[in-house]
């Protein structure tokens, strides 16, 4: 079938394409290249443009009426950005998105997938999983603006025939194993990526942010789950859509997406120097802004309903963040 994927030249959203095209399916991208490649769209079928852009949306449509899902990933994704930038995130996150899925049942193009996040999440009382219904207390703009849409989405598909298939992210890292596509950006925030720059010598440490949390080792603690098992997720929601939702009385459904391991900081960078087979020097810092504890996904449901699991390892992450981190200039132009 064919897909929209919007955000599809970004990190999450061009590996995703590639799953979908290895299971037979047809991605159609669109994404404004705001941050996002054109690199990661060459020979697909790309609109370059705006979420928001009602007749641009129309036009996709028109000449791919056959498109029977969309997969919303396009959004602002930088936790210290959004402190320090919120109204930017409100508009393209929020603002625009409600554009987008407003013209999508008034298109009657009523599957979405929606791109959500775990750092939605509260910091449990008790252990760090979390399954879908426990508390949410977002501490940053991004975070809120993810729970905003949720929010939306199921007002949405209340009152209409739009249907939402909402997929929580926990963290994801390494490459397209085919090393097409990776993380993109020149200076991540996220913790693997400053980790593969320490290695590469581009930083003179890696920072560990956060010492005092109330983990085993007083560092935060994440799920990281390997992008192309994220992407497989997303290609399982769209093969999966009438299945788990069909003529059901609740029209929205959220999920969790992640491995159901909790891993600290410390343990990561400890696992990072095994795989690489260096020490990398780290120095301890301050949480940043808009910084959580952090959890780990219950991943039953996703199991359950999608028929899905995660397939590759910690370590297996890391040595294809390494392995992008080596080929990422050749793609992009930069390391």
């Amino acid at each position: 079938m064919k897909v929209l994927v919007t955000g599809g030249a970004g990190y999450i959203g061009s590996t995703t394409a590639t799953a979908l095209e290895q299971a037979g399916h047809t991605p159609i991208i669109l994404d404004s290249l705001l941050t996002g490649p054109r690199a990661f769209v060459q020979g697909r079928v790309f609109y370059e443009g705006d979420i928001a852009d009602r007749p641009l949306l129309r036009q996709i449509f028109d000449q791919h009426p056959d498109i029977e899902a969309s997969v919303h990933m396009a959004a602002r994704i930088m936790v210290p950005e959004s402190v320090q930038r919120p109204a930017a995130y409100y508009r393209d996150n929020v603002s625009k998105s409600v554009d987008f899925f407003d013209e999508l049942a008034r298109l009657g193009k009523n599957r979405v997938i929606f791109s959500s996040s775990a750092s939605l999440y509260a910091a449990p009382e008790k252990g760090f999983e979390v399954d879908e219904t426990a508390p949410l207390d977002p501490q940053s703009p991004y975070a809120r603006t993810k729970l905003m849409m949720e929010m939306v989405l199921e007002d949405l598909a209340r009152s209409s025939d739009l249907r939402a298939i909402t997929l929580r992210y926990f963290n994801p890292i390494g490459a397209e194993p085919g090393l097409r596509s990776g993380v993109h950006v020149r200076d991540p925030s996220h913790v693997m990526g400053q980790l593969v720059l320490t290695a590469q010598g581009l930083r003179d440490a890696f920072v560990i942010t956060g010492t005092q949390y109330p983990t085993r080792d007083g560092t935060g603690l994440r799920d990281y789950i390997h992008v192309w098992d994220l992407a497989r997720a997303h290609v399982a929601a769209v093969e999966a859509f009438d299945t788990v939702l069909g003529d059901s009385a609740k029209p929205s459904v959220v999920i969790n997406v992640g491995t159901g391991k909790g891993v600290t900081v410390r343990e990561l960078v400890t696992t990072f120097e095994r795989v690489y087979g260096h020490p990398v020097p780290t120095v301890e810092g301050a949480p940043r802004p808009g910084d959580a504890v952090g959890a780990f996904a219950n991943v039953d449901r996703a199991s359950r309903l999608l028929d899905w699991q995660t397939r590759l390892s910690l370590e297996e992450g890391i040595e294809s963040a390494l392995a992008w981190g080596r080929r990422r200039k050749d793609v992009l132009g930069y390391p």
